[in-house]
């Protein structure tokens, strides 16, 4: 084989291989996933609770699940949130959300006889809270 012919040959195969690549290239950027995400104008109200230690399970169960009956009854409240999957501060009890369709609503929430209803019997169950109120601009 000529030099030329082994030169050309070498060509070829390099070619070969960078097409190969972009062509493996293509395929996995195609196929990553791209992230979409939005930024809603709701309002979410976060409360890391702590109950007393004197607090029955079922009396923990019936304050958490008053928060759905405050949901059917409070306008304004679109999405909560009762289960714990995760709790860094370990000596709390568990995470609730309660999210809200606008800033209004959240107020509205705050000052409602039905929420004033549940707050009285949750303040006498649990030993401590933490809440935050989170939205986007």
């Amino acid at each position: 084989m000529t030099s030329a012919r082994k030169r050309a040959l070498q060509v070829a195969s390099a070619l070969a291989i960078f097409i190969a690549g972009v062509t493996a290239g293509r395929l996995h950027a195609s196929s990553a996933v791209v992230n979409h995400f939005g930024q809603p104008k709701t309002v979410l109200h976060v409360v890391i609770y702590k109950f007393r230690d004197n607090v029955s399970n079922n009396d923990r169960e019936i304050a958490i699940n008053g928060i759905k009956g405050m949901a059917a009854k409070i306008p304004g409240i679109k999405n909560i949130w009762l289960k714990t999957e995760r709790n860094q501060i370990k000596e709390f009890s568990g995470v609730y959300a309660i999210e809200f369709t606008s800033p209004d609503a959240a107020a509205d929430y705050a000052e409602s006889p039905v929420h004033d209803a549940w707050s009285k019997q949750w303040q006498a169950e649990r030993e401590n809270s933490l809440s935050f109120q989170i939205s986007n601009p």
